[in-house]
């Protein structure tokens, strides 16, 4: 349990350190159940469309209807964390959120799912609020750009997994049994993490009640820098998510024709994500941090064009770079929120995920509406114009370098 320490001296962990390397496995391990968790539904939306005789815009709700009350909810968790600390309530998500996993593949009717889902969300939102300020807290800010791009890694990777097993177990089974398969594991995972993550040490209990905290939010919301990240993060995962949100569609039509078990290979790219996040997350320890997020959202959307192509190897292409340049620009936006913010980190972090998680939601369904209107041209220029937003506010944002902290304005 977190015990709040005020007047105590910092014991951040170094990098180096044994213990630096065992919790940066556990928020590893905890990043990539959440994730597996949220986007197992992305893999099983052609099931799901035919099993319950819905539309691909209908079915991406089972991702949209989770990743909305998600954003909400990071709001409150984050300033309820502030009281109570950051290690309840994360690994509580956990837990609660692969309870809620099994539950929903048992769900009788497409309705049934979608309630369930928007109780993962609202659950699940414990451990993306508190994550990062845990990590600003915790770990020496000399260290502190490759955890992050760990801790970032492990969302990309468990995404990846969630999505890859549940198109595989789905195509050779049922979806509900791929619902089940990643519940079940990812309640064996937060049982380990639960025991193995450190109590906060450098937690400092925020006074006050409730609505005392949530008032908390004020700051960022009036830093104009914490604002355009945060529209950084909705541009860049609604990108993203809307993106591979379709492209399984496409790719089961012709002139791919591809059977739904190689189409659910695609998400195999998402280790292209791995590699970019540790990469970029420690670029940005040493270069512009500005310069970075440019060149991500540059690779990005000369990734959607490429996918306009007919000739899968191009498609494949184009997919993978999507990849590596969103989880290089969410290591290095994410990071930078807490570099930015020297005080009220977790309301910070929590606005940012709050704009990154509307984006999946928003996008995510939107896209779904040009791609039925004007096909697979329609996804791809839903994907540029967002990107197109996204270059605008991060040509805005200050050209920093490494951790010197910025100052916050008043």
């Amino acid at each position: 349990m977190d015990v709040p320490a005020p007047g105590r001296s910092s014991t951040h962990l170094r990098r180096g350190t044994p213990e630096y390397r065992r919790t940066s496995l556990v928020l590893f391990l905890a990043g990539f159940m959440a994730f597996a968790m949220l986007y197992v539904v992305q893999g099983i939306m052609p099931d799901v469309s035919r099993d319950f005789s819905v539309s691909p815009a209908a079915a991406s709700l089972t991702l949209s209807l989770t990743t909305l009350p998600l954003a909400v909810a990071i709001l409150v968790a984050a300033s309820w964390s502030d009281g109570q600390g950051r290690r309840r309530l994360l690994v509580g998500a956990v837990l609660s959120a692969a309870a809620l996993t099994l539950a929903s593949s048992m769900a009788p009717s497409f309705g049934a799912l979608l309630a369930l889902r928007v109780l993962t969300g609202l659950v699940l939102a414990g451990l993306p609020a508190v994550a990062m300020a845990y990590i600003a807290e915790e770990f020496h800010p000399s260290g502190m750009g490759g955890v992050m791009g760990l801790y970032i890694s492990g969302t990309g990777l468990g995404g990846m997994t969630g999505r890859l097993a549940g198109g595989l177990l789905a195509s050779a089974s049922s979806w509900r049994l791929a619902m089940a398969v990643v519940g079940g594991v990812s309640l064996a995972g937060g049982l380990w993490v639960a025991l193995r993550l450190p109590s906060s040490r450098n937690f400092v209990s925020t006074p006050g009640n409730m609505r005392q905290r949530m008032a908390g939010l004020s700051g960022p919301l009036r830093d104009p820098v914490i604002i355009r990240l945060a529209l950084c993060g909705f541009v860049l995962m609604g990108s993203l998510v809307s993106f591979f949100n379709y492209l399984q569609y496409r790719l089961a039509e012709a002139p791919f024709d591809l059977a739904p078990a190689l189409v659910a290979l695609v998400f195999l790219l998402y280790l292209f994500g791995t590699v970019s996040a540790n990469w970029m997350g420690r670029l940005t320890d040493r270069r512009s941090r500005r310069l970075v997020l440019l060149l991500c959202m540059a690779i990005m959307a000369a990734g959607a064009l490429l996918t306009l192509s007919n000739r899968l190897p191009v498609v494949l292409a184009g997919a993978a770079a999507m990849v590596f340049g969103f989880f290089g620009a969410h290591s290095t936006t994410s990071g930078w929120v807490n570099i930015w913010a020297t005080q009220r980190r977790a309301q910070s972090s929590a606005l940012y995920l709050f704009g990154y998680h509307i984006g999946s939601s928003v996008a995510g369904f939107v896209g779904g509406l040009f791609y039925a209107g004007f096909g697979w041209p329609g996804e791809v220029g839903t994907v540029l114009v967002l990107l197109a937003v996204g270059l605008f506010v991060a040509l805005s944002l200050p050209n920093g370098r490494g951790h010197a902290p910025f100052a916050v304005p008043a």
